[in-house]
This record gives C-alpha cells, structure tokens and sequence, in this order.
C-alpha cells in the first residue's frame, strides 16, 4: 500500500489587515465560535467538530493564506512524512516538533510546490463539541479547502505522490483542458482541490451544515447581514453538494455546503465533469450559470509565496 499519512483536513488560517472585521465576520455573520485570542490571532471552531480550530485570524499588512493544515495518522507518519520530503529536496518550514497552538500536537510545516506553506499534525487534543440541533445554521465543520494554481497538473501529483491524496474526478472544458482536480484522504469526496487560476491564491474555504434546511438558513443570515454572494445557492454535480459562495471582509471566497458525497472507495474511478454543461456546475438550476465573470471572483488576490508567517 503506498504511503497514506493525511486522515483529514484540520484548518485553514488567513492573515488580514482590517484583524478586527475579519473577526466580527467569523465569529458573528459566519457561525464559528472564538475560542482563543492572543495579540492580535483569533482561533475559531464549528460547534459539531472536535477540532481545536477551523480558522485562525491573524493580523498582518498583507493579506494572505498563512497556511492550510491536515491531520495524520500518527507522530510516526508526520516523522516519516519529513524525511520522505527532505528525501524529495522539498523546502521545510520546520522539522516535527510540539506544536504551540490550541490542542498542542506534533507537525511539521513545509512549502508546496506552488510556494504555500502545509502543516501535517497528529496527537492534537480534540475539543468538547457538539451535535448541532435542527434548524440550526452553524457549520458543522469545515468540509474542504480549494486553492487556485498555474499549474494544476503539478500541484496535483505532489499531493498525490507525497501527501497520499486520491484523484476523486477532473472538472474540464473542451476549450480549456482540465480546471479542477478534486483530491481525498478519507472516504469524503474532497477535503482539498486545485483550481487551474492565474496566480496562486486561496479559490475558497468550505463549511459543511447540518443539512439542506440549515443550508438554507446560513445562506439567508449571510445576505441579510450584507455579505456578498458570489454564487449560488446550487448543487454541483461533482460531489453532489450544495453551495453558497460568499466573499469575507478581505475578499476571501468561504462556502456553505452539505451532503458532500461519499465514497465507496474500493469501487469508485475517477470522472470526468464537462463544465460547458450546465448541469455539471449546478444540477438545480438556481444558480447563476458559470462564466468568466464568476469564476473571476474566485482567483482572489496573489499570495505571499515561500514566505513562512510569523506564528
């Protein structure tokens, strides 16, 4: 069996200058809980997770993704996972050590190919959560986590190749080639993706509900409270989930979703999605139909690249 250290997706963290919007918007218009604060770093949870955190908020600047971080097998894994990458010649942020953040742990940190920075942890405490009651619209964890690259195909085998991701399916136009990679670790259809973009960015940050009603529910509290919609509500074909994208404060796309597929693995083959059919992008039809204008609001700003954060 070939190397499989990633169990799941923990957080994604994002540094922003307006620290004190950002804030008001996780933890007010978006659902999450603040459980911790520290000069000028928020941590927030999802009530039905029993990660530590989903987000974490630093003040800075420049605005950036500091950092996508996944789960793992076992301190063993992350230890193997390190020399596997030095083997590799890829560019450690730090060697395996104990982590300092909410939960502890023992990770190690190093850049992608594209230049961001990747945590892998194990042995993290989990928090006290809850199950989330009906009719309640507050994420229940963060489902996944998709990045823009210029280079799709390369990005894509690295976490193949290194990480023990899984190609799901392919979205592709004819005209295009292919646009999106889905990739897993766990029976879920997707805990991460690489969208073909012209810059490396943060594409979006994924919220699994409850359900359809919840879904629904934190779609509305978000267009009342004057988010931005940028598309949807709608159901994608890959992965059969709903979504809802909204930009954040600082132009971060962040999703509402549930019902994300899963998998029989042992008998699922890799598809491949046409997004010149509609039905791909949005089986509903309730959705404003995918365009260029559309997918614009998902390049983002260009990241800070092979630059660690501070924390």
């Amino acid at each position: 069996m070939s190397f499989q250290p990633i169990t799941h997706l923990r957080h994604v963290d994002l540094a922003v200058p307006d620290f004190e919007r950002q804030r008001a918007f996780y933890g007010t218009t978006w659902g999450l809980t603040e459980i911790a604060d520290d000069s000028g770093i928020a941590f927030f949870a999802a009530e039905g997770s029993p990660e530590q955190y989903v987000v974490r908020i630093r003040a800075d600047r420049r605005k950036r993704m500091d950092l996508v971080a996944f789960g793992a097998v076992s301190p063993g894994a992350v230890d193997e996972l390190a020399v596997r990458l030095g083997r590799s010649g890829v560019q450690l942020v730090h060697e395996p050590r104990a982590l300092d953040t909410p939960g502890g742990g023992y990770g190690l940190r190093f850049f992608d190919p594209d230049g961001r920075v990747v945590e892998v942890s194990a042995d993290v405490g989990t928090r006290a959560h809850r199950k989330i009651e009906e009719r309640e619209a507050v994420p229940v964890r963060l489902s996944h986590c998709v990045v823009n690259s210029r280079n799709p195909e390369g990005l894509r085998d690295f976490y193949v190749r290194h990480l023990g991701f899984r190609l799901t399916d392919t979205l592709y136009s004819t005209h295009m080639g292919d646009l999106m990679y889905f990739l897993r670790c766990s029976p879920l259809h997707h805990s991460f993706a690489i969208a073909r973009g012209p810059h490396v960015s943060l594409h979006h940050a994924s919220f699994e509900m409850r359900g359809v009603e919840e879904y629904m529910r934190g779609t509305g509290r978000a267009l009342r409270a004057g988010t931005r919609l940028t598309w949807g509500p709608g159901r994608h074909l890959a992965g059969d989930n709903t979504f809802s994208y909204f930009h954040d404060p600082h132009g971060n796309t962040v999703e509402y979703t549930t019902e994300l597929a899963v998998l029989e693995e042992d008998l699922w083959h890799p598809g491949r999605y046409d997004v010149d059919d509609p039905v791909t992008q949005d089986q509903w039809g309730t959705a404003d139909p995918m365009s260029e204008s559309v997918a614009k609001e998902q390049f983002n700003d260009p990241d800070v690249l092979f630059e660690a954060p501070p924390v």
